[in-house]
């Protein structure tokens, strides 16, 4: 029930909006309960033709050689580790939005048969460039 005062209901329904964006930035990520289970799954963009298929992989603050990438039949598989930055642990951690450990993305591609022509790390996001094999 809506008080009298409309800052009182209004900050309430601000809070909650708040809350609400929260847990899906959490889903977003797909955080893991399980240590048998990734605990986290990168966000991808894909986009593609008959022939090629372009794949952007978010991995902000994950070096080259943190990661692995492979094509599997009709599975794309990305997979690594984001350490936390070494300056962070000597401090009050106030906040963390962005995962941290284990990873894993597993991405079904939409027809049989790719391989990886070219794969970029380009301003935190891995740029996969997949062809299809006639």
């Amino acid at each position: 029930m809506q008080g009298a005062d409309p800052r009182t209901w209004m900050l309430a329904e601000a809070v909650g909006l708040l809350e609400s964006a929260e847990r899906l930035q959490r889903q977003f990520f797909r955080i893991g309960s399980s240590i048998d289970t990734p605990s986290w799954e990168p966000p991808i963009d894909m986009v593609g033709n008959d022939d090629v298929l372009g794949v952007w992989v978010a991995l902000p603050g994950v070096p080259p050689d943190r990661f692995q990438v492979a094509v599997e039949h009709t599975m794309l598989i990305v997979q690594g580790e984001r350490a936390l930055v070494a300056s962070v642990t000597h401090g009050a951690i106030l906040r963390l939005e962005i995962p941290y450990g284990h990873f894993e993305r597993r991405i079904r591609l939409p027809a049989d048969g790719y391989r990886m022509v070219d794969a970029q790390l380009e301003h935190g996001c891995l740029r996969l460039l997949l062809e299809r094999i006639p």
